[in-house]
């Protein structure tokens, strides 16, 4: 026999709602499911429910609006909360929403029962389980088809690799040198439902210009001089897979103008061929240039930046993301502490520091090369002694990071203009400068 308590499950992903529904049935509990927060709100505003369990990352609304919402309408109603990608300030927004209990996915289900107990009975997620989320969290080493780390950054990068991994949307990905972007590119393709065919790597600025049209598209035998036999390119032995093309950037516009065919016509050409051959390949690009600055230069196509440009991912300096600095260090380290036999080398908390401090120019590759060195280096623990004074010791480098007091006064000014919608009278006043003054400086 049911007891009373309807619950209702809200999660975008299926396999997760089905797991719920089953181990909530088998604990006696009546259920209803919702995939989206507009879904979840029509059943509060006409079902009877008693505990609402909620994912927080879902497309559109997200869960925390969810919990705002019943919060405000249904404020008798307990909130438990589910995530997959955990961190302290979604607990703590979570808990200041309305939720009494935050669980982390994966889950066992006496956690899952204990959870829904606590929910029933009122008590609230305490101080004491924020900090322990938070020290599970600073422990954690995230890897993702070995994207490492443990930012925001990451869990935002992750989920789009979950959304595009299984389709052949064309992808660009965009980013300084050294962060990470072949390794996005190889976690799109065997994360997904194409894993187990091809994917083909191509460093469009390794190829001389020259050859670079013959070895994507192939050749007929005698095309040209030299061409003793007919050969595929790589595009064709990508067919079925997934085709990477590296600093896409760097390719040539004749280059360009036959990629746009292709990702139009969905067929190759080879060279000194008349017949069109239909291949299936899904394109990965990237890039550390900025392509839309290059359509304006014309440099690079607009219409194909926009083919290529159909999903598009931002790789975030690693200056940018300092959480994902000790899940490398942890990563690297085991990696090269197996490599060179030193598997119970370790580092010094005041090296972290000095190396979390660093603005790592060239990001993870130089983060890892770093690791590598400092194993190396040292014998079993890495301590302040074993870092390269360069990074140690910072100081700008070329005078075009030295400014005169005026002009670095000007920029100021600048700012704070730009901040006040160019409002000279409203800029004087938090300068503490009259307006006078104010046009004297900016002159």
């Amino acid at each position: 026999m049911l007891k009373k308590e309807n619950i209702l499950i809200v999660d975008d992903n299926y396999d997760m709602l089905e797991l719920l529904q089953r181990n909530l049935k088998a604990q006696n509990f009546h259920t209803y499911k919702a995939s989206s927060v507009l879904e979840a709100i029509d059943i509060l505003k006409v079902g009877s429910i008693d505990l609402l369990i909620t994912d927080l990352q879902m497309p559109g609304l997200n869960g925390i609006e969810l919990i705002k919402f019943a919060n405000e309408h249904f404020p008798d109603i307990p909130k438990l909360v589910i995530t997959g990608f955990p961190s302290v300030d979604t607990a703590v927004n979570a808990v200041k929403s309305g939720a009494l209990d935050y669980l982390v996915k994966p889950f066992t289900s006496e956690e899952l029962k204990k959870a829904i107990q606590n929910s029933f009975n009122g008590k609230n997620i305490s101080k004491k389980k924020i900090t322990q989320i938070k020290s599970n969290l600073e422990n954690k080493v995230n890897n993702y088809a070995g994207i490492v780390g443990n930012s925001e950054q990451f869990e935002n990068l992750v989920e789009v690799i979950e959304r595009v991994k299984n389709n052949k949307a064309t992808v660009l990905i965009q980013g300084e040198s050294g962060t990470g972007k072949e390794l996005i590119a190889r976690a799109i393709h065997f994360k997904g439902s194409f894993s187990s065919n091809a994917f083909v790597t191509v460093n469009c600025g390794a190829i001389p210009e020259n050859l670079m049209e013959s070895e994507l598209f192939g050749y007929e035998k005698g095309a040209f001089t030299g061409a003793n036999e007919s050969k595929i390119g790589l595009f064709q032995a990508a067919d079925g897979g997934t085709i990477f093309l590296d600093e896409i950037g760097t390719a040539p516009l004749s280059v360009q103008t036959r990629l746009l065919r292709v990702l139009q016509e969905k067929e190759v050409t080879k060279i000194g061929s008349q017949k069109a051959q239909k291949i299936d390949v899904r394109i990965i690009s990237a890039t550390n240039n900025d392509l839309y600055e290059m359509t304006k230069k014309g440099t690079f196509r607009e219409d194909l930046y926009y083919r290529l440009n159909v999903v598009s991912i931002e790789t975030k300096p690693l200056r940018e993301r300092k959480n994902d600095i000790l899940p490398l260090i942890s990563t690297f380290l085991k990696k090269y502490g197996a490599e060179y036999r030193k598997e119970n080398c370790t580092i010094t908390d005041k090296a972290v520091e000095i190396l979390t401090r660093h603005s790592w120019p060239g990001n993870v590759r130089e983060l890892e090369n770093i690791i590598q060195r400092l194993i190396i280096m040292s014998d079993s623990e890495i301590d302040v002694s074993d870092i390269p004074d360069f990074l140690k010791y910072q100081h700008p480098t070329g005078n075009d990071n030295l400014k005169s007091l005026k002009d670095i006064e000007k920029d100021h000014i600048l700012k704070v203009l730009h901040a006040v919608g160019d409002n000279k009278t409203k800029a004087a006043e938090i300068l503490q400068i009259d307006r006078k003054t104010l046009r004297q400086k900016l002159l």
